[in-house]
């Protein structure tokens, strides 16, 4: 297990806040995501994900542009979305837009496809929420007959026809590496495997062991449709201090003020301190010291037999410098323990 397990971080550009508590400008959060993703570079971490939003409290449109700034500035970290909304893009521009990252960062792109969280973008491009299943179901089943990169003819309801079709630039070593990502649904663990792309199970609250089942319902259907083994990952929120004590207490501010924001707009109750302890304690909220959350990773990771791990480390306005600090604490610490833990 641990020879194959990838450590990631992912990012949806979250406004940070100034020292004087005010929110920085959307441009200067790009800069500073940029400024994180050298530092994992620089401290051997495996993967960093940037989200797609349309939002005010998120700084990210665009990933693919952000990280093809990121790949300038690194050498060996993989680069990817965290998700792209296929449902509300166009497959084929999604996938000239990775294979041209694929080729400024010398092979280290990926594309995470899912159906994402927020609904903005479907009004912004002009996409009818009554949609939301078929656009996603007709637009990834376009983009994974782009990927052997042979002439594509495809139909559907939701674009244009293509016939005979190539699109370009080639992926130099081909097949773009591409996952789906899944909320919890067992239709789209289901459709993964049925396309034959890895899972990103996306467990955001609640005792990661209830996705056991999700897991294992993976690897049955890629064994019933003759696929080979593929890759399981978790993406799931956390943070890093010193002590568990001082984690607990820099991040909660933050990650309430955001949650409660989202939770607003979605009809959820305000999060208490016991909701956000018990997250810590027994759900999907690694938080605390390097090595409270070793031990949950690696617990996680033996529980569903994961090949990947990605904390998302943004937390509403959390600090850039706290952030960063808490990057450093995950790649240099956390990481050689989890390896140990699982040897």
């Amino acid at each position: 297990m641990t020879a194959s397990l990838a450590f990631g971080l992912d990012t949806f550009g979250d406004v940070t806040a100034a020292p004087d508590g005010m929110a920085l400008p959307q441009a200067q959060v790009i800069r500073d995501v940029i400024a994180e993703a050298v530092l994992a570079d620089s401290l051997g971490i495996d993967f960093f994900g940037v989200g797609e939003h349309h939002r005010e409290d998120f700084a990210v449109s665009a990933p693919e542009v952000v990280l093809a700034a990121i790949a300038g500035q690194t050498t060996r970290i993989r680069l990817g979305s965290a998700v792209t909304v296929l449902s509300s893009d166009d497959p084929v521009r999604v996938f000239q837009r990775f294979a041209t990252l694929d080729a400024a960062s010398n092979g280290r792109a990926e594309v995470i496809l899912g159906r994402g969280s927020f609904t903005e973008s479907f009004p912004l491009f002009g996409y009818p929420l009554d949609q939301y299943e078929v656009l996603f179901e007709e637009k990834l089943d376009l983009f994974t007959k782009l990927l052997p990169q042979e002439p594509v003819t495809w139909s559907g309801t939701v674009r244009a026809p293509l016939r005979d079709q190539r699109v370009f630039p080639l992926v130099e070593h081909p097949p773009l590496k591409a996952w789906i990502g899944v909320g919890g649904s067992p239709e789209s663990v289901v459709r993964a495997a049925r396309h034959g792309l890895p899972l990103m199970l996306a467990i955001i609250g609640g005792d990661p062991r209830r996705f056991v089942p999700y897991a294992e319902l993976f690897r049955q259907a890629c064994d019933k449709l003759g696929q080979n083994a593929l890759p399981i990952g978790v993406h799931s929120p956390g943070y890093l201090a010193e002590t568990d004590a001082s984690a607990r207490e820099e991040l909660w501010p933050d990650y309430r003020r955001m949650r409660d924001r989202i939770g607003a707009e979605r009809g959820w109750p305000p999060m208490t301190r016991t909701e956000f302890d018990r997250e810590a304690d027994h759900g999907s909220l690694y938080v605390g010291s390097p090595e409270t959350v070793a031990r949950k990773i690696a617990a996680t990771v033996r529980t569903l037999g994961l090949q990947r791990f990605q904390l998302k480390y943004s937390a509403g306005a959390l600090s850039h410098a706290r952030m960063l600090r808490s990057i450093e604490l995950y790649g240099t610490r956390v990481m050689p323990l989890v390896r140990d833990m699982l040897a």
